[in-house]
């Protein structure tokens, strides 16, 4: 274990960010644009990525630097309840195969950049689209910020920073972002693209190392389990219970199983998600990626494994206030030599990069497209979206970047976690409008506003050992008395309200938007286009 800088290991971390950031400015000319002063290219990579290029790209968009950390986090604090990232990544894909064919069909059609681009055109309804994409922004925010959290954690192993001088210490971040933000303002979705590549080749090459390699260090996966079950059944006295288990309980069903649902839900509302999948060339990109996209589930149950090899290594034992973010970063520069611990790190780094760089784009597509075009120049061309999108993709970063050096980091792992139920609420209006036009645009306004306000009054309630607001995304489901995911409350709420305001608005006859899409919009291919796109009477498709 290092006291002081990690210097080999330093090295190989910035030979590889060095390689990826020269590929970051070389995308710009991958796939050449014919035009580049049009959103279409710089935000979606001129919708032409065909399987294997999506593939890559969703799996470094969805599988972050923070999933790296926090994932294996979780199982070294609490156990069992960690593996829920597992199962829902596992639900989410038969799940979205349902409609985000769909979705990439109308917005190829239409010409939409992004889900509140959708919204706008099926229910005729600016307000509706602006909270959308409101929400997006919102939840992506502390995201992107999560993204640099993971940065610092490597930064911190390697000893980088250890300055008492504040900008010293900060400095590799600093530096990290320009290079983030400089070839995502030249290069915007081609750049993510094509480091994720990289990026998940070095993510699956070292958990396949990690889980045969520090197992026989350690003596076997019989002795990691012992070591596990022996910390877990150690009695917290600040709480009088023990830290976590190997198994759930009862107790825990109904808070597992709903935070599985709830957050496979929200998945693929994210905008950067919904960004990945329109930048797709055809239909059938999109169908075959959900079908693959499961690999990256078993890379997730692999990763989930180092909490628990962490435990046994003996990270943090002993270490008031240890910091569990920290414990596979500790792990790695542990039980690695030095050079692949570099390697190691490397993918934690670049893999926030990557998901970085899609999430601000996703971000300035929402502002330019949805509240600059809609409100502020509605005569805005291509070429002046562009630059404005370039323009609030920096900001988007920079406003991340200060999230992360003014706020406390588990102020900002809080609002993760209320970006996940802020998204969800999202998903009634976007999944309903791809099946039906049934629904009332101010039902679902009133749906949207009612899950919004219930998740996150009830989140701001909850107390925590290391907080007194935003302790947690669990409560006491009404009615039921069971413990459950707070979002997926909401988004019941929200549903709930959507459907009886619809029935007593259609009684009422109050007046619905225009729709701009038809029937044929939503199974159509690469090369189709609207057979009539004139306003639709507000009937289900």
């Amino acid at each position: 274990m290092h006291t002081g800088i990690n210097v080999t290991a330093l090295t190989v971390f910035l030979l590889f960010f060095a390689l990826v950031s020269v590929m970051g400015f070389l995308a710009a000319r991958w796939r050449r644009a014919d035009d580049a002063l049009h959103l279409d290219e710089w935000g979606l990579g001129g919708r032409s990525f065909g399987t294997w290029v999506t593939w890559f790209l969703l799996g470094g968009d969805l599988y972050t630097a923070y999933t790296f950390v926090a994932v294996p986090a979780a199982i070294y604090g609490t156990g069992a309840a960690g593996f829920f990232a597992v199962p829902y990544t596992i639900i989410a894909y038969p799940l979205v195969f349902l409609f985000l064919p769909r979705l990439w069909s109308v917005s190829r059609v239409h010409g939409y950049v992004t889900p509140a681009d959708f919204v706008r055109g099926r229910y005729g309804s600016k307000s509706l689209s602006l909270v959308v994409a409101l929400t997006g922004i919102l939840a992506t925010m502390p995201y992107i910020a999560l993204q640099l959290v993971g940065i610092q954690a490597v930064l911190d192993v390697l000893g980088v920073g250890g300055s008492g001088n504040w900008f010293m210490k900060d400095l590799p971040l600093f530096l990290a972002f320009a290079v983030l933000a400089a070839y995502t303002y030249s290069s915007g979705l081609r750049a993510p693209a094509l480091i994720a590549f990289v990026k998940d080749t070095l993510v699956y090459i070292v958990i396949i190392v990690a889980v045969i390699y520090i197992p026989m260090r350690l003596g076997g996966y019989g002795h990691i389990f012992d070591a596990a079950a022996q910390k877990f059944s150690t009695v917290n006295p600040a709480t009088g219970k023990p830290s976590g288990s190997l198994v759930l309980g009862p107790s825990a069903h109904w808070t597992y199983a709903t935070l599985a649902l709830g957050s496979a839900l929200a998945l693929f509302m994210y905008p950067h998600s919904v960004t990945g999948v329109l930048a797709s060339k055809s239909r059938n990109t999109v169908r075959r990626n959900m079908a693959i996209m499961p690999a990256y589930s078993l890379m997730l149950g692999l990763l989930a494994l180092l909490g628990f090899m962490a435990i046994a290594a003996g990270v943090g034992k002993g270490v008031k206030g240890f910091n569990a973010q920290l414990s596979v970063p500790q792990l790695f520069e542990n039980m690695f030599p030095d050079w692949f611990t570099g390697v190691a790190f490397a993918a934690i780094g670049i893999g926030a990069l990557v998901p970085a760089a899609i999430m601000s784009i996703a971000a300035a597509n929402l502002f330019t497209r949805n509240i600059y075009k809609e409100f502020l120049k509605p005569g805005a061309t291509p070429a002046d979206e562009t630059r404005v999108a370039k323009i609030a993709s920096l900001l988007v970063k920079v406003g991340a970047l200060a999230f992360v050096l003014a706020m406390d980091k588990q102020f900002a792992i809080n609002l993760q976690l209320l970006g996940g139920l802020w998204i969800l609420q999202t998903f009634v209006t976007i999944v309903g409008g791809l099946f039906t036009r049934w629904f009332h645009r101010w039902a679902l306004l009133a749906g949207w506003a009612v899950g919004m306000g219930y998740g996150t009054w009830t989140a701001y309630g909850i107390k925590s050992a290391a907080t007194k607001h935003f302790g947690g995304s669990s409560h006491e489901i009404p009615w039921i008395g069971e413990i459950g995911y707070i979002g997926l409350t909401a988004f019941v709420l929200n549903l709930a309200v959507a459907v009886v305001l619809t029935l007593v608005l259609k009684s009422l006859k109050a007046p619905e938007g225009a729709d701009e899409t038809v029937r044929t919009d939503y199974t159509a291919d690469a090369g189709d286009t609207a057979v009539d796109t004139a306003p639709q009477p507000a009937t289900a498709h």
